[in-house]
């Protein structure tokens, strides 16, 4: 069924009575050709484009819970592709770039909202780096608007440029960025998925994988035996969990992730702005809440709840820049385990075990890569290659010391 300001309107006027469950619930089969451990936004991705890119056919999704119950709806749901790297720039450039063309791709209504995102400057050094930052997003296509204070100052008149501490000397702007409403894009890569034949099968928790002679050729299931000629897993911050089945010790640790909602506002905040001094970045949600967050919890948890000293310091950098903030009341708040990894970046291989393929480690760039991720993992699922914008996301990056040190800020090593 396909979704369009005429179906609504028939809809309407016929009570609502020819919609149809957005994707089937069907029992899992004994074989797949290919089986995606994780039901978030990069799994559902992955089965999408494995099924409508790479013309692959028997796919499965399998996930522990319900479709948009984890990272995918546990976020601040900001995408962007302003980073410096050479291996991450290009790859979350051709993120974003599909984010634009995304919602006439999957005929699903994701809210993709380009209104701009703004890295706010507030020293002399910093204007070096984010210059040097803007020079090498725009050499790899991306668009970047250095701003002064004035200009800044015309479209966000309530952020305080004169705090005696953090004064705000301009900033760095990418207009093409913005938010995207999170669960949506789940729901969205879940009917698209769907509508190509891949069977999405929830409440189906991965228990163990079927491992003989150094080849995967199954999945043990809380629903039973499942096998599979190749075995995608893109769990999140259950990799280092998931990936311990098969007896593999990742280069990453799980932390807690804060984010937080208050209560709906009139129309204030045009843009995504971040805290250059800090750790805070704050949107407007369609509703009216403000959305906003900072930095890890600092210590390794897979519980989805945070501390109080990081909300103490995510208000901190808040009121430094956006003084009205504290007059608005805190509606919700939770919390979303990252995988950092130990350069900040992420991974997408082939893992020792014929058959065992892993896509995690996403630090903070989880998702806003969904897109990218999803189509490059289903590439190397398909092709046994790596796809062009993701072939430094290699596991022996480490080992071969070609790390790409974008900053993650994990516990570990030193803060990236």
């Amino acid at each position: 069924m396909r979704y369009s300001g005429f179906k609504v309107i028939k809809e309407a006027l016929t009570g609502h009575k020819g919609w149809k469950p957005a994707w089937r619930d069907p029992e899992p089969q004994t074989h797949y050709d290919i089986v995606i451990i994780g039901g978030g936004g990069h799994g559902l991705a992955t089965a999408y484009y494995l099924a409508k890119e790479f013309k692959q056919k028997r796919i499965a999704v399998l996930e522990k819970g319900w479709i948009g119950g984890g990272n995918v709806g546990r976020n601040t749901t900001i995408i962007r592709s302003n980073y410096l790297l050479d291996g991450n720039q290009p790859f979350y450039e051709f993120s974003l770039k599909l984010w634009e063309g995304l919602e006439q791709d999957f005929n699903y209504n994701a809210m993709i909202s380009q209104r701009g995102i703004l890295n706010l400057i507030h020293s002399d050094a910093q204007r070096d780096a984010f210059i040097r930052r803007g020079n090498a997003m725009i050499l790899n296509g991306a668009d970047a608007e250095l701003l002064s204070t004035e200009q800044i100052k015309a479209r966000y008149p309530f952020l305080n440029t004169k705090d005696a501490r953090f004064p705000i000397k301009g900033g760095l702007a990418q207009h093409r960025g913005g938010t995207v409403r999170h669960d949506a894009v789940a729901w969205g890569y879940a009917r698209g998925a769907d509508s190509h034949g891949v069977d999405i099968i929830q409440n189906c928790e991965v228990t163990g994988f079927r491992i003989e002679n150094g080849t995967c050729s199954g999945v043990e299931t809380s629903r039973g035996f499942i096998g599979a000629s190749k075995i995608g897993c893109a769990v999140a911050g259950s990799s280092s969990r998931l990936m311990s089945h098969a007896n593999m010790r990742l280069p990453m640790e799980s932390q807690v992730l804060q984010a937080f909602v208050t209560e709906g506002l009139k129309p204030v905040l045009p843009g995504v702005v971040t805290f250059g001094a800090g750790h805070f970045y704050v949107s407007q949600s369609d509703k009216g809440g403000l959305v906003f967050g900072g930095d890890l919890d600092g210590y390794n948890s897979y519980a989805q709840r945070g501390n109080l000293p990081v909300v103490e310091d995510v208000c901190e950098g808040g009121m430094a820049i956006f003084p009205a903030l504290g007059r608005a009341r805190l509606l919700r708040m939770w919390g979303g385990i990252m995988d950092m990894s130990m350069d900040g970046s992420p991974i997408i291989d082939r893992t020792h075990i014929d058959g065992l393929y892993f896509n995690g480690g996403w630090c903070y760039g989880g998702f806003k890569a969904t897109p990218a991720s999803g189509f490059c993992f289903a590439h190397l699922l398909a092709r046994d290659a790596p796809h062009p914008t993701a072939t430094a996301f290699r596991f022996d990056r480490f080992e071969k010391g070609l790390m790409i040190d974008e900053k993650g800020v994990g516990n570990q090593p030193n803060l990236h």
